[in-house]
């Protein structure tokens, strides 16, 4: 019985984690020239550091896909789907060391920023907008990756410190 009850939670766990990036990517849009900037990575950053490898992947990827879908951004859910998720699978799998040291932290803010800037700049210059707009989108993907280290970070740490028990709901 314990088990069913842990696995409920942990679903349930996802299923509020996937509504909670959705919002923070749809709440505040900064217009760009083919899309826009959001604190999607804020959220998932949090739950990279908080919660796991699965929960993270699969929150990331469809909580920003669905939000690109109801957006008014489809073409970009595809992509967003597989950059954020590999953003908070890899996240997390960094973190979910038992000793987390601060070269570990600044190795998964690392992580993140680059298959942020790098995986949007690819995928959207293959595939959506060409090179050009691609490569000048990645400034500010940088800082929305940049930010969603630091304030993931700082949520995660006060999370763990007010609730310890949140290390069992990780997946």
């Amino acid at each position: 019985m314990a088990k069913e009850k842990s696995n409920t939670v942990k679903i349930a766990t996802l299923a509020i984690c996937i509504a909670v990036v959705c919002v923070f990517t749809m709440v505040i849009k900064i217009p760009t020239a083919r899309g826009y900037l959001n604190p999607c990575d804020v959220a998932i950053c949090f739950i990279a550091y908080t919660l796991g490898p699965v929960t993270a992947g699969l929150s990331a990827g469809l909580g920003t896909a669905l939000a690109d879908a109801l957006g008014g951004y489809p073409q970009w859910a595809v992509i967003s789907f597989i950059v954020h998720g590999l953003e908070g699978l890899l996240m997390a799998i960094i973190m979910s060391k038992d000793t987390i040291t601060f070269a570990r932290k600044l190795i998964a803010g690392l992580v993140c920023m680059v298959i942020v800037a790098g995986g949007y700049c690819l995928l959207a210059g293959f595939f959506l907008t060409g090179f050009p707009t691609a490569i000048a989108e990645i400034p500010g993907n940088l800082i929305q990756s940049g930010v969603g280290v630091v304030a993931g970070f700082i949520l995660s740490e006060a999370v763990r410190k007010a609730y310890p028990p949140v290390k069992t709901i990780s997946w």
